[in-house]
């Protein structure tokens, strides 16, 4: 049994990616997208029926050029969740402009309107993840949105104080950045071998699955954004990890036998300790970790990069 296979018995895995032949190949449980893997997959000429269907509609439904682009963004980021879901069993997550990282009521009318698509083309909301920065805004619209039964994703997340304001909110999944944690400690070590074990992003995942089983939060802990396989198998037992296709095919052409590194018992038997975050402490706390402070706003900076290079592809095509 390949590596991959292993994987699989402990941990669903998830695809971080916008490319529908990756995922009949890999076969995941759920599917994760962003705008950057829009716009790579919707520069693909297979993919221009979606593309080209969004721009209608976004002609249809409004007036002005921005409602427009608006428009057509959000039914193209539905079009590729609707073809995603007749591949994957479970779910798929889309995101929220990363420009509405901190307007909690923007953010909140943003998964209102992406729900409203996928509804209109009979999905279930139980399908859909609203990916939401893990700010304290985002915090907050997607506690709202838990309540209304629109389930939510958190991004971002690169520390502890994020994880339990999310929990604490009832969220139903969190993304910590594994790779991007790394990639900050590599770059203040100044040192480019880090043990699997002794990585940080690791570590810092494997803190938070602890806590949050320790204490009995529902919310799911999805390891992402991993830099190699070593840290992969590091975290096997962690409830989701969602892997790029070149990780996935080094880890199906893999043979090393794996174990579970996660578990409730070993969470249990941890000696983490609650807390129970307001705002104060939480941004105090966030501002405390230099690394989870700069790779936050990193991230929202480049998903908002990415964004407006899609809006850019798109918005000729509009006119």
């Amino acid at each position: 049994m390949n590596t991959l296979k292993q994987l699989k018995q402990y941990t669903k895995v998830v695809a971080d990616t916008g490319d529908f032949e990756s995922m009949r190949q890999y076969q995941p449980i759920d599917a994760t997208t962003n705008p950057s893997l829009i716009y790579s997959s919707a520069s693909d000429p297979r993919y221009a029926p979606l593309v080209e269907e969004a721009i209608a509609y976004g002609r249809q439904q409004a007036e002005s050029s921005s409602e427009k682009l608006g428009l057509c963004l959000d039914k193209l980021a539905v079009n590729f969740g609707l073809e995603i879901l007749k591949i994957v069993p479970g779910r798929v997550s889309t995101e929220v402009d990363a420009r509405l990282s901190f307007d909690i009521e923007r953010t909140i009318e943003k998964a209102r309107s992406l729900i409203r698509l996928y509804e209109a083309n009979h999905i279930s909301r139980e399908r859909i993840l609203i990916k939401v920065a893990a700010t304290w805004e985002g915090i907050k619209a997607a506690e709202v949105l838990e309540k209304e039964g629109i389930r939510t994703n958190l991004t971002l997340l690169f520390s502890k104080i994020q994880a339990i304001a999310c929990a604490e909110a009832g969220v139903q999944l969190i993304s910590p950045f594994v790779g991007r944690i790394l990639d900050w400690h590599k770059a203040q070590r100044k040192g480019d071998h880090i043990l699997a074990e002794e990585d940080p992003g690791v570590l810092s995942v494997k803190a938070i699955y602890n806590y949050y089983k320790k204490f009995g939060y529902s919310t799911e802990v999805m390891g992402a954004s991993f830099r190699n396989t070593g840290e992969i198998i590091e975290l096997a037992g962690c409830d989701l990890l969602t892997i790029s296709p070149s990780l996935l095919a080094e880890l199906e052409q893999d043979q090393q036998t794996i174990s579970p590194k996660l578990t409730p018992e070993i969470a249990l038997a941890s000696d983490e300790e609650k807390i129970l975050p307001d705002e104060k402490m939480f941004r105090w706390l966030l501002n405390e970790d230099a690394m989870a402070t700069e790779k936050l706003a990193e991230g929202i900076r480049k998903f908002t990069a990415d964004l407006i290079k899609l809006e850019q592809f798109i918005a000729p095509k509009l006119a």
